[in-house]
């Protein structure tokens, strides 16, 4: 037995998932078996490798992308990998069920970043390939997962923290309030009127936050929401194909934009989160963003590694 003491330590073999077209897609035990995995990767990039090796991704990106680009690249390339990329509307030239039937001939996953949920579905109906959901109208997975691994990394723990979220109710604030009900965080979000998540997703999570032990909260009130926080979220007001809303949304949304002010009326040791690119000047401020309190760029680098455990679970 000495003989084997130091022989290297064999990656462990991922709870497999099939899609991850949104944040349900992952049950409570694979959503915590990612996160556990992130943290392996991260620790060690070399171990992994080669884990997929002679395995090809399909990047569609039918929105303008730096984090979520890059990161889904090297994190292929990084284990082991390669990636085919594809810039430009998805089936515009040819049917989305002809497109999906091409990429199943020729690479092993499709990761999309598309303006509706339903190109998302419809690529892993016709594909018959693991899909990736890099953001659409409805949902933004990988990012909520990386927020949670990014909580869990600054606090120790997630059940019990107190997530507040300002702004406009949209992909992000969906996809964090559906990790955050399963995994025991709870979630107050705030919005102007008009601009709350949607209520079928409102819905969902109250009823897992059950399960769970948290709570979700909504309400037009940004300093309720950030009473007891742990860490004050948010995103830009005017999302890719809202640009004729933007001068509306500024008015309306002014209140919403977290400055040192709301900041210091959560806890002490709270911390500013923003899936970025931020808008300075409009939902947060300079100093903000400058501040220590500010870990937005460690949720950057977590992308990264969350979309490598996320890739491994897909494809090992």
């Amino acid at each position: 037995m000495a003989a084997f003491a130091n022989s290297p330590k064999p990656n462990p073999a991922p709870v497999r998932i099939a899609n991850f077209r949104h944040d349900l897609d992952f049950s409570v035990d694979q959503l915590n078996a990612v996160l556990d995995l992130t943290k392996e990767v991260k620790q060690s990039r070399s171990r992994f490798s080669s884990a997929l090796k002679g395995r090809y991704a399909a990047l569609l990106f039918e929105k303008p992308s730096l984090r979520t680009r890059m990161t889904f690249e090297l994190a292929m390339k990084q284990l082991g990998g390669d990636v085919v990329t594809q810039i430009g509307m998805i089936g515009d030239r040819e049917p989305l069920k002809d497109v999906a039937r091409n990429l199943a001939r020729w690479t092993d996953v499709i990761i999309a970043r598309t303006f509706s949920q339903q190109t998302v579905d419809e690529l892993a109906q016709w594909s018959g390939l693991p899909v990736v959901n890099a953001l659409t109208d409805l949902y933004h997975p990988c990012q909520a997962l990386a927020d949670m691994v990014t909580l869990k990394e600054k606090f120790g723990r997630l059940r019990g923290l107190k997530l507040a979220y300002v702004g406009d109710g949209n992909n992000v604030a969906h996809s964090l309030m559906l990790c955050c009900a399963r995994l025991g965080i709870t979630m107050s979000v705030a919005t102007p009127a008009g601009y709350a998540p949607k209520t079928s997703v409102i819905a969902q999570a109250i009823e897992l936050s059950r399960i769970s032990g948290a709570r979700i909260e909504t309400m037009t009130d940004p300093v309720d929401a950030v009473q007891n926080a742990h860490a004050v979220y948010t995103d830009v007001w005017t999302s890719m194909g809202q640009e004729s809303e933007a001068e509306q949304r500024r008015k309306l949304f002014g209140p919403y934009q977290v400055n040192e002010i709301l900041l210091s009326l959560a806890r002490p040791d709270t911390l500013f989160m923003h899936c970025l690119p931020a808008k300075r000047g409009q939902e947060v401020t300079d100093e903000v963003m400058e501040s220590p309190q500010n870990v937005a760029f460690d949720q950057a680098e977590n992308r990264l590694h969350v979309q490598k455990a996320i890739l491994l679970m897909l494809l090992q």
